[in-house]
C-alpha cells in the first residue's frame, strides 16, 4: 500500500479498483484529447491514456490517522452488490479490499469514523457487507458521517426511484441508518481535532469534503469528486457527466483550485492515482504537481 505522513497526519490509500478507465468523452462531455496535449508530460500514462482517449482513475478509500482517531473516507464499490449496468462493479467477490486495509494496520473494528463525501455507488459500497443474506455494517464500531443535504437528497430519490444510483441507497446506506450508526454533518463541523467538514456542492447536491490542519505547515483537503481527475486542473471548466449541477460543480472546483494556489493546499481527490497534488498558477494557467 502507498502511504505518507503529512505533519501529524498519516494518510494511506486503500485500493479497490486501479486503474479504473473511463472514456474521456463519456466522463467529460466537453473534453478533447487535443486540449490535453500541451499537458501530456504531466498527465499521460498515470492520469490519461492519450492513445485510447481514456481518463485513468483509482477507486479507493483514504485511511487517515489523526490525533488518536482513525477515519476512513469513502468506501468504494464493495462486494456482492448488484450493479448490472456496470459490469466491473457487478457481484464482485474476492477483491482483497479488507486485506489491503489490514496491510495498513487496521481491522474493520479499528475504524472510528467512516466519512462519505457523497452517496454515489462507488463511494459507499463497503459501508456494508453481506452476512447470511443480510446487509450489515462492515465497520460496526464506526460512526458513519453523511452530509445532511446529501442524505436528504438520496432519501427522496430512492423513495421515488429505488433503482437510482445502482440501488446503492438500499444496500449500502439504509442498513447503517437502521443500525443507528449514521450521523449527519454540515460545513464547519469538527469531526476530530484539526479536521473540519467543507461544503462541496455541485457534483451532488450535498457533497462534503474534509480539511485537515496537519501540523504547522501542512493543510490537506480531501475533496471527493469535486475534482474527478487532474485534467480538471488544467481545464477547470470541464464538469463530469455525473454531476448533478455542472455549473455549481465548476464553481466549487474553481474555488478549490484558487484556494490551493493561494494557501499552498494539498488536494486529495477521491479518485487521484497519486497521494496528493498541489496547484501552481502562471499567467492564468493552472497546473498540478503530484506527490506519492
Amino acid at each position: 500500500m502507498t502511504g505518507r505522513q503529512y505533519g501529524n497526519t498519516r494518510v494511506d490509500r486503500v485500493i479497490d479498483l486501479d486503474p479504473f478507465a473511463l472514456p474521456l468523452g463519456m466522463l467529460f462531455p466537453d473534453a478533447s484529447v487535443e486540449a490535453l496535449r500541451p499537458h501530456a508530460d504531466l498527465l499521460a500514462g498515470t492520469h490519461v491514456d492519450m492513445m485510447g482517449a481514456n481518463i485513468l482513475l483509482a477507486v479507493q478509500s483514504h485511511l487517515i490517522r489523526l490525533n488518536g482517531k482513525i477515519i476512513l473516507i469513502d468506501t468504494c464499490v464493495g462486494e456482492n452488490k448488484g450493479r448490472p449496468v456496470r459490469a466491473e462493479w457487478h457481484q464482485r467477490g474476492h477483491t482483497q479490499y479488507l486485506s489491503r486495509l489490514a496491510a495498513c494496520g487496521c481491522t474493520v473494528n479499528d475504524i472510528d469514523i467512516v466519512m462519505c463525501t457523497h452517496l454515489h455507488a462507488d463511494h459507499v459500497g463497503w459501508n456494508t457487507r453481506l452476512d447470511n443474506g443480510r446487509w450489515v455494517p462492515t465497520f460496526p464500531k464506526a460512526r458513519y458521517l453523511i452530509g445532511a443535504t446529501e442524505l436528504a437528497h438520496w432519501q427522496t430519490t430512492a423513495a421515488e426511484k429505488p433503482a437510482a444510483n445502482h440501488g446503492s441507497y438500499h444496500d449500502s446506506v439504509l442498513p447503517v441508518i437502521e443500525r443507528g450508526l449514521v450521523t449527519t454533518t454540515k460545513a464547519g463541523d469538527a469531526i476530530a481535532d484539526g479536521a473540519t467538514i467543507l461544503a462541496l456542492p455541485g457534483h451532488t447536491p450535498g457533497q462534503i469534503g474534509l480539511e485537515i490542519a496537519a501540523g504547522s505547515t501542512e493543510k490537506l483537503v480531501f475533496c471527493g469528486d469535486a475534482i474527478h481527475s487532474p485534467v480538471q486542473i488544467v481545464q477547470p471548466e470541464w464538469s463530469s457527466a455525473f454531476c448533478t449541477n455542472r455549473q455549481a460543480a465548476e464553481t466549487t472546483r474553481r474555488g478549490l483550485i484558487e484556494r490551493a494556489v493561494a494557501e499552498d493546499l494539498r488536494l486529495i481527490p477521491a479518485h487521484l492515482r497519486t497521494g496528493s497534488m498541489q496547484v501552481h498558477e502562471k499567467a492564468g494557467v493552472f497546473t498540478p504537481a503530484f506527490f506519492e
